[in-house]
């Protein structure tokens, strides 16, 4: 079942993002966040955009959400996503129905376009983005340090109106 989020969902959310900063190049951040951290992110995110959960017998496996792109004005109608899923949850479908509610909801608001930075190597977020229609925009490489080793990074964009 698809829900926008709510503040509660902090710990799970935590549990699931969490994976990726300590055993993954998915995320560049390397601290893990703490519930508190999370639900002030979920309360200033979802404030100005959507955030969407994925809950399977009431617990959050996933979660879809975008957020401001760059902090110059002329940005304001771009945002850049975000798409995380609980390990071992990968592969059945669900973050191609989150990204297809996120988009869903995108369209209702003022964004015009959206923008996905991928750490590469990454076939499964490319391919997801791809499904719907995002350009692959820029390839920067070696931009980002983690786990003793230089990251490229893809940029892929959708422009929703």
């Amino acid at each position: 079942m698809i829900r926008s989020v709510k503040t509660g969902d902090a710990p799970a959310i935590c549990d699931i993002y969490n994976h990726y900063i300590k055993d993954t190049a998915v995320s560049f951040e390397e601290t893990p966040v703490s519930p508190q951290e999370m639900e002030a992110r979920i309360r200033n995110i979802s404030a100005a955009y959507p955030w969407l959960v994925w809950e399977e017998n009431g617990i959050p496996i996933g979660y879809a959400y975008v957020n401001k792109w760059k902090d110059r004005s002329a940005y304001r109608f771009s945002a850049e996503d975000s798409i995380y899923l609980k390990q071992g949850h990968e592969h059945k479908g669900i973050g191609k129905r989150l990204l297809a509610g996120l988009l869903d909801e995108v369209r209702k608001t003022a964004i015009h376009a959206v923008i996905a930075g991928i750490t590469l190597p990454n076939k499964g977020s490319i391919a997801l983005h791809e499904t719907f229609g995002f350009k692959k925009a820029a390839h920067f490489e070696k931009v980002g340090f983690k786990f003793e080793q230089w990251l490229d990074v893809g940029y892929w964009e959708l422009i929703v109106r």
